[in-house]
């Protein structure tokens, strides 16, 4: 596909070459906050809200990140990712009668809606193995239905710790339960059968689950020794949005989680999507507030103002934050528009069903848009000179390449692109042969882009170039098992050129912005000016 970036869509030229560089998937928002039920701590993802309410439980009034997943795909979205995220929720146990004892299993899954139920028989056993029984987990959709969502089957499990099978270690590979405190030295009781004569029966677990208190920012950025809150997208397939919705209805996201999300987002080559502050309830507010706002990166953007939209669960029309709207919003223009363009003249408006929650003029908008926020529209407007969307580098002090949001993506998408087509170089000799060949490659996904006009300059040598050589791969590096990169284009103006390295080495690959003069640098002298503006800070971003 030549002209669109779609899910999946492959903007490079189609080469036999099974090495060539595709690009990535854009318009993919990741999602971190509380939810009904789900897996904690580990990315799900999921391509419609109905997808989220089997996993997660749909709409739950003290989720407000269930509302968010279900107004991204409402504005356009395509697809989520999902990390559930809890302050003290407990899961529930089985109790499976054993004799004089008890089997006690727990869920994996914390809250009051984790419904399971389990099942044990002795079929297909010998009289002899008196320490095994057959165990069936079943996870439900709620208490008492016969509507099964998951299920494991055990067989031939034991209570002998010796055994091969004992019942704590098998269970260790569940995706639903473990063994909870010590195990009986008699097997769980048979199961009793059901009422109305069916022969197999079951025992729900108890309703000792509980969904624990509301998120605190804490919570949020989690802990990177557990893979926790934030930590968690580490393990996430690759995403470029990221939206953290508010703590609680009238609690906003605090200043040190957008820190560390805007960490996140930069490692990953993605983007924080910030929520207006519920305080900012006028443009004039949002102004004045902004003189003072702490959190300016380029590796976020803020749309203004919350909408509304109809509460499903209450029954009226709510204020909700603003950002799933949001990158809903980018995910739909993504199928129709390349990221390096604005979408004609800028923003696609806010579908029906969702609006403003507050009137902006035009005066305002264009005020805002030089402080680095955009003004969320519920009808497309006459293009107006100067409100390009913007990230939230433009309102800052200094200035910045990328504090237009299409050069920023733009950027974002290249890096990812290149580094994901390159990783194949770790399994091949480090040498003059694997360098030129990743070069070529390279310099055919940018020549892709420039023909397609995503760079600025007339020019190959004006608008992008790509180094991998001995100046970026000297001895060291390769003795150090690192394959490097060097690649610059042109996103604003001719000849001056976003520069980033990419660098493999077995296990890891990373991607990051340098500043090297590429003009005045000597053959000798690259790889030593890009660790020179390493070491002083020259990484930007």
């Amino acid at each position: 596909m030549a002209n669109s970036l779609s899910s999946g869509a492959q903007l490079a030229q189609p080469s036999r070459d099974f090495h060539a560089i595709d690009g990535v998937a854009t318009g993919v928002a990741a999602f971190v906050g509380r939810t009904l039920k789900g897996p904690v701590s580990r990315p799900l993802t999921v391509k419609s809200f109905s997808e989220f309410q089997q996993h997660f439980g749909g709409l739950w009034q003290p989720s407000t990140l269930s509302y968010a997943v279900e107004q991204f795909f409402e504005n356009g979205g395509r697809e989520a990712r999902i990390v559930r995220v809890v302050n003290g929720a407990r899961p529930p146990t089985l109790s499976l009668p054993a004799g004089g004892g008890t089997l006690t299993l727990v869920a994996l899954n914390p809250g009051s809606r984790e419904y399971l139920r389990a099942s044990v028989d002795y079929d297909g056993l010998s009289a002899l193995e008196t320490d095994r029984f057959n165990l069936v987990v079943q996870r439900v959709r709620t208490a008492g239905s016969e509507l099964v969502e998951d299920q494991e089957i055990y067989r031939r499990v034991s209570v002998a710790p010796g055994s091969g099978r004992f019942v704590s270690d098998v269970l260790l590979q569940s995706s639903l339960v473990r063994v909870q405190g010590a195990v009986p030295e008699r097997r769980p009781d048979r199961s009793a059968g059901a009422p109305g004569g069916v022969a197999v029966g079951y025992t729900l677990s108890n309703p000792d689950g509980d969904d624990g208190a509301q998120l605190t920012d804490y919570d949020v950025i989690g802990s990177r020794a557990r893979g926790t809150g934030l930590s968690a997208l580490e393990g996430a397939e690759r995403f470029n949005l990221l939206c953290i919705p508010p703590l609680g209805r009238e609690q906003d996201v605090g200043l040190s989680t957008l820190l560390v999300a805007a960490r996140v987002c930069r490692a990953r080559c993605a983007l924080l999507i910030v929520d207006p502050p519920a305080s900012w309830t006028s443009a004039p507010a949002a102004l004045a507030a902004l003189r003072t706002w702490p959190f300016r990166s380029d590796c976020a953007v803020m749309y203004y103002p919350r909408i509304q939209a109809f509460d499903r669960l209450r029954g009226r029309v709510e204020i909700f934050a603003s950002s799933a709207a949001a990158a809903g919003m980018i995910a739909r223009s993504d199928e129709s528009w390349p990221v390096w363009t604005a979408a004609e003249p800028e923003e696609a408006p806010l579908r029906p069903g969702l609006r403003p929650a507050v009137s902006v003029s035009d005066a305002d908008r264009l005020r805002l848009t030089q402080a680095g926020v955009n003004t969320l529209l519920a009808v497309r407007a006459a293009a107006r000179a100067g409100l390009g969307a913007r990230t939230l580098a433009a309102g800052g002090s200094g200035t910045s390449d990328w504090r237009y949001l299409s050069a920023r993506r733009l950027a974002l998408y290249i890096a990812a692109s290149i580094e994901q087509g390159t990783r194949w170089v770790v399994l091949e000799h480090n040498g003059p042969a694997t360098w030129a060949h990743a070069r070529a490659r390279a310099e055919e996904f940018l020549e892709s882009l420039a023909a397609q006009g995503a760079f600025a300059g007339a020019t190959a040598r004006d608008s992008h170039f790509v180094i991998c050589d001995e100046r970026v791969n000297g001895e060291q590096s390769v003795a150090e098992g690192k394959f490097n990169l060097l690649f610059g284009f042109a996103t604003t103006r001719a000849g001056e050129f976003d520069t980033w390295l990419v660098t493999h080495r077995p296990g890891t690959s990373r991607v990051r912005p340098v500043s090297v003069n590429r003009l005045a640098t000597s053959q000798q002298r690259v790889e030593w000016e890009i660790q020179t503006s390493i070491l002083r800070g020259g990484i930007r971003g």
